[in-house]
């Protein structure tokens, strides 16, 4: 880890928590940028610009979850909060007598496609089309917009990042309800709706073995720091371990990691009732997202946790200690 201030927007979500301490404990000033709760606001262009001026790294991390129903409002909502908040520090730096070098923003590894025959790298890699790869590429697009001649941009193609809390935290108390099997697609009713706004989720892998790319929270913490030491990395990187599971296995290892014996397969229509009781979509669980991490190792970046065992029981004993 270099030194030097970091600025970090979208600083109240589980991304943003993590990093603005691990920063704070190595000694290095933070200014956190949010709705409410943080240093400045989002409305505050001014006090934005001022932050980024003279820091060392931006990172991007602001946006609506999408682990909600894919309702128009939310739709609109999850375009225009990313957009928005990509939008202020980009003016923002624009502004700045002294640009930070790097800007990291978040962006996700769902820009590629269903993928089942073969992993999406950044260079190989193909994207995907419907309303969760659109937001991705409005997302990017925000981020490279403006010409920042000062200022070295990553769009951080992330994986479902693992650790106390997030998805894990679900995961892990569906599991010990017995309902940690693995997910199978299959046929379900599409409306001519979702269909129009591309939420559509057509059946693709079965009986669990889409592919299930991820991360460990601290590894994405790690790869933002080989960033600030790398300056040949720029453009898309994706931040997944080298090592993705299918559905299958992953459930498998979170049962081990939490202990549960019991489990039970979860077709589709099951998921389907189930998304709709907890306001979310099956997509987030049923595609394929196959995804490695190209341009790191070839950079020489070695993830801590690149096997799904050691990660989980790293989460498991830091939520234990």
């Amino acid at each position: 880890m270099t030194g030097g201030r970091v600025v970090i927007g979208g600083a109240s979500g589980f991304m943003g928590t993590y990093l603005a301490r691990r920063y704070r404990a190595a000694g290095r000033e933070v200014v956190t940028i949010s709705r409410s709760g943080a240093d400045v606001t989002w409305d505050d262009e001014k006090g934005i610009v001022a932050a980024v001026d003279g820091a060392a790294l931006v990172i991007g991390l602001a946006g609506k979850s999408v682990n909600c129903r894919y309702t128009p409002e939310n739709r609109a909502e999850i375009f225009r909060s990313r957009e928005v908040t990509t939008a202020a520090l980009s003016r923002a730096i624009a502004r700045a007598e002294t640009p930070p070098s790097l800007w990291v923003n978040s962006s996700t590894a769902t820009i590629y496609r269903h993928a089942e025959d073969r992993p999406m790298t950044e260079r190989g890699g193909e994207l995907g089309t419907g309303f969760s790869v659109e937001v991705a590429k409005a997302w990017e697009r925000a981020l490279f917009a403006d010409d920042l001649p000062g200022t070295r941009r990553v769009a951080l193609r992330s994986a479902i990042v693992l650790g106390d809390g997030g998805v894990f935290g679900t995961l892990r108390r569906l599991a010990r309800l017995g309902l940690g099997g693995p997910q199978y697609d299959g046929w379900w009713p599409v409306s001519r709706a979702r269909r129009a706004a591309g939420t559509a989720h057509y059946p693709g892998a079965r009986r669990g073995r889409q592919r299930f790319s991820w991360v460990h929270i601290e590894d994405v913490a790690r790869i933002i720091d080989f960033l600030e030491e790398h300056p040949e990395l720029e453009g898309p990187v994706n931040a997944s371990a080298p090592n993705p599971v299918d559905n299958v296995a992953f459930m498998a290892a979170v049962r081990r990691a939490v202990g549960a014996r019991v489990a039970f397969p979860m077709p589709r229509w099951m998921l389907e009732i189930g998304a709709i009781l907890i306001r979310t979509e099956t997509e987030l669980v049923l595609k394929s997202r196959w995804v490695v991490p190209e341009r790191l190792e070839a950079a020489g970046f070695a993830f801590a946790w690149p096997e799904l065992g050691g990660a989980l029981a790293d989460i498991a004993r830091r939520r234990a200690g």
